[in-house]
This record gives structure tokens, C-alpha cells and sequence, in this order.
């Protein structure tokens, strides 16, 4: 277990588990001493364990059939239809009437870090502070319509992408150049009222990474699964084996290829679209053959010392939000991080 934040000057600890999720592990820290003269005992002994064993088997309860239900089927698990008589249950979005979505929604996710930032400065000083900056520079529209628009100014020419806030897969994700082709974001819906169908959608807008790290001259993304069993304390296990996605076309910043998301964009719900698209081999390396290759360009030492940011990335992006989650020994959060990395080994 190796623990992040200890170079972190005064900034709380976090516990960091590196290894690969086994939720299926045996608590049992108990061992049987048999003496020489019990041996007769044995077989008894062994059909007393073979009956605990089977009393101790997990109920579970979901509505989803997929590979969570798989997983749970392949472990040896029982369902049960019961509303009560279960020891995990896996529910739906429908199941559960108020989401806490501070860390997955784009918009609250920028919101919080931003405030961190100014907490951590005015408590242990800039240069702490500067270990947060990990997002790009990004503003709420139509909200921060007017401070995207001053900033947007002082760096003409530059490009900038727009993300909706509460969509995935890369659905509504497009680039800019021209501060008139977000005219449509000005107004905030809230004020113009809430059942305006005319009403723009919340988005994100950031500014672009003209210069990610490129393999085979294509921009991808790293996909690292998290999860987080406390947030009072903060605790985190990293799942090992991520993998990367890649987009399926030559990497260009060129003003015409703005529009084209088999460039800019790594979701596999895009690029399966692609004619290149090879369908039985996708567009992804696991997370171990990226690391190999990196390691054989740069070095070892370099290299972890990526993966260590990336780790403390993880932690400092809990707890940014850790204040305003809600902690229950009772549940967990499964979380799926993107990172991109850009040419000079910074995630």
C-alpha cells in the first residue's frame, strides 16, 4: 500500500491501494491449529468448514443483466428478488432518486477544483496550489459566458473545446476557433426559465491541448478505473491493468480539420464510425503495453515518475470534492478516469 501525499506539504494523507481490484477476497485471517493427537477430528472438522462456508455465501440484488451480473453469477454469489434480504446490491440510475455527481459532472467537476485551488493557495501557498492546475483552463457557458469571452480575446487564434456537461461517449463534443460559432450559449437558461425549449444546454468549454502526446502520429487517452471505499477517510484502490484509447486518424491541428472528431476525439463510440475502423482489433492497447513502450522510448525512472502524477492526479481530484460527498460505510464509488498526456510527459 503505498501512500500519496506524504511530499504534499501539511495536505492531508491518502491511502493509495495499487493493486488490482479482487472484491471476491478472503477476509478470513483465522487458521484451524490442529494438534497430532486430533487427527481423528479431521473429517469432521472439514465438513464443520465446507457448511460455514456455504452459510456465508453473498445474496446480491440487481435489475441490470450485464457484465455486472455476470460477475457476480462467476463468483459464486445467489440472487434474490428480495427488497431486503441482500448483502450487495448493484442498482440502477432509475433505483436511486438524488445523484451526488460533484466529481462526474463536468461543470460541478471544474467548480470544485477550482475552489480547491484557492483553498490550498490561501492555506499552504501558490506553489501547493499548483499541484491542482491539472484541468485546463475551462469555463461554465452560458454562466461564464463573459469570462470565457475576455479570455478568449487575449489568446486569439487559439482553439477551444466544447463539451455538454452531463453527456458521455463523446456525444455532443465539438472544436472552436471563432467566438461566433458559440453565440447560441450566451443567455443562461436558468434565468430565461426553466421550461424554454429555446433554452441553450450547460457546457463545458476548455481550452484545447494543441499538443498531446502522439504514438504512430495519433492522439490517444488513458482510461484508469478507481475506486474509492471511504472519502472520510480517503481511501483509494487503482486498478492496474487501464488501457488506452486512440483515435483512427493522423493527428492535425490544421484549421480544416477542426471539425473532424476521428482526430480530436479517442471515444470508441466515435471512432467506430471511422471506414478504418478495425473492428476485431478497436483502437486500444492495454494500460502494461502503453508503460512497456514508454519505458523503452524514455526510461524507467521517468516513467514512473509519470505514473505517480497520474496517481496523485486521481487523489487530488477526490479531494476537491471530498467536502461535499457523502461518506457511507456501506457503499462505494466506481469511478472511470480519462487522462490525456501531452509531449512533455504531463498528465
Amino acid at each position: 500500500m503505498a501512500k500519496l501525499g506524504e511530499s504534499d506539504t501539511n495536505l492531508p494523507q491518502t491511502t493509495v491501494s495499487l493493486s488490482a481490484l479482487n472484491l471476491n477476497s478472503n477476509s478470513n485471517s483465522e487458521k484451524e491449529k490442529v494438534d497430532s493427537n486430533e487427527k481423528t477430528n479431521t473429517s469432521s472438522n472439514n465438513q464443520s468448514a465446507s457448511n460455514s462456508n456455504v452459510s456465508q455465501v453473498v445474496r446480491f440484488k440487481t435489475g441490470l443483466k450485464n457484465t455486472v451480473w455476470d460477475c457476480m453469477r462467476d463468483r459464486g454469489w445467489k440472487e434474490t428478488d428480495s427488497d431486503l434480504d441482500w448483502d450487495f446490491f448493484w442498482a440502477d440510475v432509475h433505483w436511486i432518486h438524488e445523484t451526488f455527481d460533484h466529481l462526474t459532472r463536468k461543470d460541478l467537476l471544474v467548480k470544485n477544483v477550482k475552489r480547491m485551488i484557492k483553498t490550498v493557495e490561501k492555506e499552504y501557498g501558490k506553489q501547493e496550489a499548483q499541484k491542482f492546475e491539472f484541468i485546463s483552463t475551462s469555463y461554465v457557458l452560458p454562466q461564464e459566458h463573459a469570462l470565457f469571452q475576455e479570455e478568449f480575446k487575449r489568446t486569439p487564434g487559439g482553439i477551444w473545446i466544447m463539451k455538454p456537461v452531463g453527456k458521455a461517449q463523446g456525444k455532443g463534443i465539438f472544436l472552436i476557433n471563432k467566438m461566433s460559432q458559440i453565440s447560441s450559449w450566451k443567455k443562461d437558461p436558468r434565468i430565461k426559465g426553466k421550461g424554454d425549449d429555446e433554452s441553450p444546454e450547460a457546457y463545458i468549454v476548455q481550452r484545447y491541448i494543441e499538443n498531446p502526446y502522439l504514438i504512430g502520429g495519433k492522439k490517444f487517452d488513458i482510461r484508469a478505473y478507481v475506486l474509492v471505499t471511504s472519502y472520510y477517510p480517503l481511501v483509494v484502490y487503482i486498478h492496474r491493468n487501464g488501457f488506452c484509447r486512440f483515435s483512427n486518424s493522423q493527428f492535425s491541428m490544421n484549421v480544416k480539420d477542426i471539425s473532424n472528431m476521428y482526430i480530436h476525439a479517442t471515444n470508441v463510440a466515435i471512432q467506430k464510425h471511422n471506414p478504418n475502423y478495425d473492428g476485431d482489433k478497436g483502437c486500444k492497447w492495454l494500460l502494461r503495453n502503453l508503460k512497456t513502450f514508454l519505458v523503452t522510448k524514455h526510461g524507467t525512472k521517468k516513467i514512473d515518475e509519470l505514473f505517480t502524477e497520474m496517481e496523485a492526479l486521481v487523489v487530488r481530484s477526490l479531494m476537491s470534492v471530498q467536502k461535499v460527498m457523502i461518506n457511507d460505510k456501506h457503499c462505494f464509488e466506481l469511478y472511470g478516469y480519462d487522462i490525456l498526456i501531452d509531449d512533455n510527459l504531463k498528465p
